[in-house]
């Protein structure tokens, strides 16, 4: 199944509501390099401010951690003819913030990170960032199907589906990922009145005030 077409079905059948409904409002929305200059969004309450600006001030990876996760959510979510790359749509940066606001992933990702250099030195004599194209999507794919992995990459799998949420998650709440799987928010609707052959079948009709203030609409 096509990398793209599994990961839009998994964005919208598992992501949380909470996580949609706020990534997804398109007055309010701010794509992951906007972030760390501005204060997390409207209506934002002072302690929500301040931890806002604390967090965004931290730094949680380094370059080479950075450099690491970037190419890794690009394989992810490749740029194609349908839309942008992760990259594309911040999401390094939106893992950034993530796991500072959610210390808790910090260590799973960290630690996998880490676990990737190690087993790339074993298999190719060098960092995943130092590998060849071929050699990465190689390494990602002991990692990628845990039906399929050995018991000894348990470690990779752990890591690679917790990366993998985390990029469906900022590429799907991103101005980019929404384009993608034709969101358009929420607008007004436009009703057109009780279809003709109910009117009919009932002996009903609309007198003209209805049909001038309730039913007509100017579509230009």
């Amino acid at each position: 199944m096509d990398r793209r077409k599994y990961l839009k079905t998994f964005a919208v059948g598992s992501l949380s509501a909470a996580a949609l409904l706020q990534g997804c409002e398109p007055a309010k929305k701010e794509t992951a390099p906007d972030l760390a200059t501005s204060n997390g969004g409207p209506d934002r309450q002072p302690n929500e401010v301040e931890h806002f600006k604390k967090i965004s001030a931290e730094k949680s990876f380094d370059a080479h951690e950075m450099a690491t996760i970037t190419i890794l959510v690009d394989i992810i979510i490749p740029k194609d003819e349908v839309s942008g790359s992760a990259t594309e749509a911040g999401v390094p940066d939106f893992i950034e913030f993530i796991v500072k606001d959610m210390p808790r992933h910090q260590t799973p990702l960290r630690g996998g990170l880490k676990w990737l250099d190690i087993q790339c030195f074993k298999h190719f004599n060098a960092a995943f960032t130092d590998c060849t194209s071929a050699q990465q999507i190689q390494m990602v794919d002991e990692i990628a199907f845990p039906e399929r992995a050995k018991p000894e990459m348990t470690q990779g799998v752990a890591f690679f589906n917790l990366l993998r949420d985390l990029t469906a998650t900022g590429f799907y709440t991103s101005k980019i990922g929404l384009a993608d799987i034709g969101y358009v928010g929420n607008r007004p609707n436009q009703w057109d009145g009780v279809p003709q052959e109910v009117l009919d079948q009932y002996g009903l009709k609309y007198d003209e005030r209805t049909l001038a203030e309730s039913v007509k609409f100017d579509n230009e």
